[in-house]
């Protein structure tokens, strides 16, 4: 009798459990499922670090194109103190990018030669490109229109330079 009085109190107190399924687990079941994750995976990190060195390798571009927006930023100095500051961003900039022994002897046709070998193009050495080396010789100052090609193709140079 106390245990109808309970059965009636407690409806639930009848019931049996449910069984629950067995846990799936995570880890695939096949091999060829196991090896294509271990694929994944060996190509994401191989991804990260082709990314960061890449990242690393281009760090000057960067540094050189923040430069060179500060003196275009400063374009209310004098056109020769302008075009002088180019030619030292594009030195320092060869000089970050390839061996010393290579860039530092360089001047004159020469170093105008290596900037169009390295760039792939002539615009150094017979455009707007000489005024890097014979700028602080020229009695006439850059006119606005050749400094800015002049400083587009600095930046051209830095973006696409081959190392």
């Amino acid at each position: 009798m106390a245990d109808t009085q309970t059965r009636l109190a407690d409806p639930l107190a009848g019931l049996i459990d449910i069984p629950l399924p067995q846990e799936v687990s995570l880890l695939p079941q096949t091999w060829p499922s196991r090896i294509a994750i271990v694929l994944i995976v060996v190509s994401a990190a191989g991804a990260i670090w082709r990314f960061v060195h890449h990242r690393r390798a281009n760090r000057y571009r960067r540094e050189a194109l923040s430069e060179l927006d500060r003196i275009r930023q400063t374009s209310d100095a004098a056109p020769r103190r302008l075009a002088d500051q180019l030619a030292l961003l594009v030195r320092r900039t060869a000089l970050g990018a390839f061996p010393r022994q290579t860039i530092a002897p360089l001047t004159g046709t020469a170093w105008l030669a290596f900037l169009d070998r390295s760039y792939g193009g002539e615009e150094f050495s017979r455009g707007v490109g000489r005024w890097l080396v014979s700028g602080p010789y020229q009695q006439v100052e850059p006119g606005r229109d050749e400094l800015n090609a002049l400083g587009g193709l600095v930046d051209r140079w830095i973006r696409v330079h081959h190392v």
